[in-house]
């Protein structure tokens, strides 16, 4: 790619619809330019932008994201098989166990909800296709972080805002290497309660037939119900199984 080939105005415009979430939906110009590092007019000219295109509403101080969003989403989720080919899969498993399952690809240092059964909520936040978590506590991130090389994944994690969750949460990136290898050697992840207190959770690769890992599946369980021993002996059979159905099947 050439310099003359990177438009930076939309680098900047997409930087800043990646400003908003769960912990900051109605921003102001000052907010925008502070959580992108862009000049205050060129955050207000791309937040009057989106505006104008119909994706963000002004109340004339704050913005905030329309539905129409979830426009640049949904092309994601409709252009990828993953979904259509995982949610019956993952339906399946989660009548069986009796729990949420879900599937995540691995877009950075976070992993994205691309499917999701769910039985009970488990988490105080509610997961849906779409979601995002970070991938060094998370079951399915450990896994997902696993299958690359080990540069890569210390690189990933070392970018991560390594925010302890709970006071189980691991943050040290030696410590989180030398348990991304030990997924490595056994072939699944089990997080106790890193993310959320009461929420335990077990993860497998997700490998297509050349053994590519793609995406990755798991289940949660409320800590009250299982212990950490018994997570892999409960659960790692069911989904070692639909992980070997769904194998012939991944792009």
């Amino acid at each position: 790619m050439r310099e003359t080939d990177f438009i930076g105005s939309f680098a900047k415009g997409l930087k800043v619809i990646e400003a908003f979430g769960d912990a900051s939906p109605r921003l102001s110009i000052a907010d925008v330019a502070r959580l992108t590092g862009l000049d205050r007019a060129t955050a207000r000219r791309c937040l009057l932008t989106l505006h104008e295109l119909g994706y963000a509403d002004y109340d004339g101080k704050f913005f905030s994201l329309t539905p129409r969003i979830l426009r640049l989403g949904h092309a994601y989720l409709s252009a990828t098989p993953l979904p259509q080919i995982i949610q019956p899969f993952l339906d399946r498993l989660s009548e069986e166990v009796g729990q949420s399952a879900s599937a995540s690809v691995l877009d950075g240092a976070e992993v994205v909800y691309v499917a999701r059964a769910s039985q009970r909520r488990v988490m105080s936040v509610n997961l849906m296709p779409g979601s995002r978590l970070p991938a060094y506590c998370a079951s399915m991130g450990r896994v997902l972080l696993a299958a690359l090389a080990g540069d890569e994944a210390r690189q990933l994690i070392e970018a991560s805002d390594r925010r302890a969750y709970t006071p189980f949460t691991r943050t040290e990136p030696d410590v989180l290497m030398d348990e991304i290898e030990r997924v490595r050697r056994q072939g699944f992840a089990v997080i106790d309660q890193e993310l959320e207190l009461g929420l335990r959770s077990i993860a497998v690769p997700l490998a297509n037939a050349r053994g590519k890992v793609v995406a990755a599946l798991n289940i949660g369980a409320p800590a009250a119900q299982v212990t950490p021993e018994t997570m892999a002996e409960r659960y790692l059979p069911p989904l070692q199984a639909i992980a070997q159905q769904l194998r012939p099947l991944l792009p």
